[in-house]
């Protein structure tokens, strides 16, 4: 069965500037999920966040925006928003796990809160005709919490249901929890896609002999540790191409240039690469040699000097 490969939105790093350049130079993913829209009470979207999903700097991606909130109105806006630009469908974020937004009662914070659920999916179901499809964790405090809100989500035609195989208390500590998810199977009549530590394709392929029902698959954090997992997924491999670490520089290359050019000063462009490599370290042969010496790289001038030399000792 050939399965269908997302990219889950991870704020601060999946903008439109970095799905671009993976598509670009990886491919395998089939939709992107943009990072979260969050309007903090005002009903005006933020210029960064217009940006992202406009459809002139998405225009060889397929991508279905986000909201996070825990406000009708705030969603019917955003609804609203979104068709104007064309799209049909809006994914509803209550997976985020950090504590900052987990205690305003949004994303796995609202999971327990089932009532507030309930009326913003009537009022939006009412009031607005957009396809609404949603990234959750299991609870925030126990892996029980999304039992009590399938009930209420079979009130309503939800496109599917992306599960975190996480709390949100785990932020992404510990293991995923694979029996709390089968139980999530046995219980929603809504299509699931799976989510959560897909790092290489042995887990991948674990994961779906564990769940033959599932074939909707969204990738995070193991998409920036490792660009050319999805591909390699797709591709029913484990073999990188011979040029694996030229590819990976251009890449790097182009989304620098491109937060460099984006980002005023030394400072946030230092620590938006810092982000990524925490990531892209992972695919190094020494990751924590490779991470400290970008930590290291106190200019742009030794930065760049420290990534040519880490992509030339493993070429």
């Amino acid at each position: 069965m050939s399965a269908t490969l997302l990219s889950s939105p991870l704020q601060g790093f999946t903008d439109f500037r970095f799905r671009n350049a993976f598509h670009k130079y990886f491919g395998g993913i089939d939709t992107f999920y943009s990072p979260y829209i969050k309007l903090n009470g005002k009903l005006s979207i933020k210029g960064s966040y217009e940006r992202d999903i406009l459809p002139e700097n998405n225009d060889t991606l397929q991508v279905i925006p986000q909201i996070i909130t825990n406000d009708a109105e705030e969603f019917l806006f955003v609804a609203k928003y979104v068709k104007e630009l064309g799209y049909n469908e809006l994914n509803w974020n209550l997976g985020c796990p950090y504590p900052m937004v987990a205690k305003c009662g949004m994303g796995s914070g609202l999971i327990s809160n089932t009532e507030r659920i309930h009326d913003i999916l009537e009022r939006v179901h009412n009031e607005t005709d957009i396809i609404v499809s949603m990234k959750m964790r299991m609870g925030y405090e126990n892996p029980t919490e999304i039992l009590d809100v399938f009930p209420i989500l079979e009130k309503y035609p939800i496109k599917n249901i992306a599960i975190h195989a996480r709390i949100g208390k785990q932020l992404y500590k510990g293991g995923v929890d694979l029996d709390s998810f089968q139980r999530c199977l046995e219980v929603s009549k809504h299509k699931l896609y799976y989510n959560g530590d897909i790092t290489s394709v042995a887990k991948f392929k674990m994961l779906q002999e564990r769940f033959p029902s599932i074939d909707h698959f969204m990738i995070g954090r193991g998409l920036i540790a490792d660009p050319f997992l999805p591909s390699m997924i797709k591709n029913d491999t484990t073999e990188y191409p011979k040029n694996r670490f030229e590819i990976f520089e251009e890449f790097h290359d182009t989304i620098y240039r491109e937060y460099d050019a984006y980002l005023q000063g030394p400072t946030p462009i230092r620590m938006k690469m810092l982000g990524f490599w925490e990531y892209f370290s992972e695919s190094f042969s020494n990751p924590q040699k490779t991470f400290k010496k970008i930590k290291k790289a106190g200019n742009q001038k030794h930065y760049e000097e420290a990534v040519k030399e880490i992509f030339k000792s493993e070429q």
